[in-house]
């Protein structure tokens, strides 16, 4: 069986425990009981969602990271290829340049072949519309596999 994979990006991790959003907290924990590695996904994030993570303040920190340390994604690394195809996602302007960090999320995906963003940004990620450009970019790109930009109530139904 082939395992899906999933690119976690930061906001997915903050909705875990969002008390503000109790919907899309409790959608995000039950992503989260279904994204362990016996269900099927495999889950990956990268140095970008670690340095959002750290950028948060330090009690919401430590809990995003111990929440990351009981999930053992796997980390995605910075390389070359991962700053070059955000710039083309900025210059081709699928994002404003003001949204760099959410270009890095999709352009680590991306190069990293995956399948899936999951993502509760519905106006730069999760969005059908960005969806069809950043799958535009990447092709002009060399990068041929469609990626899937959704939310996680998206993989929560998943069969």
């Amino acid at each position: 069986m082939r395992y899906l994979k999933l690119y976690l990006e930061t906001s997915v991790w903050n909705f875990y425990y969002a008390d503000d959003a109790p919907e899309k907290k409790a959608i995000t924990r039950e992503f989260f009981q279904q994204a362990l590695p016996t269900s099927g996904f495999d889950i990956y994030i990268s140095e970008i969602v670690l340095d959002e993570i750290d950028g948060a303040s330090p009690d919401k920190a430590t809990q995003l990271r111990q929440l990351v340390e009981q999930f053992q994604p796997k980390v995605l690394l910075w390389e070359t290829a991962v700053t070059e195809l955000a710039e083309a996602y900025l210059v081709n302007q699928v994002l404003s340049p003001k949204s760099h960090s959410d270009a890095h999320h999709v352009a680590f995906a991306s190069v990293n072949h995956l399948d899936f963003v999951i993502s509760w940004n519905l106006r730069h990620i999760a969005n059908v519309h960005r969806q069809e450009k950043f799958k535009l970019v990447n092709r002009l790109n060399g990068y041929h596999k469609p990626i899937s930009l959704i939310t996680p109530s998206e993989v929560s139904y998943y069969e």
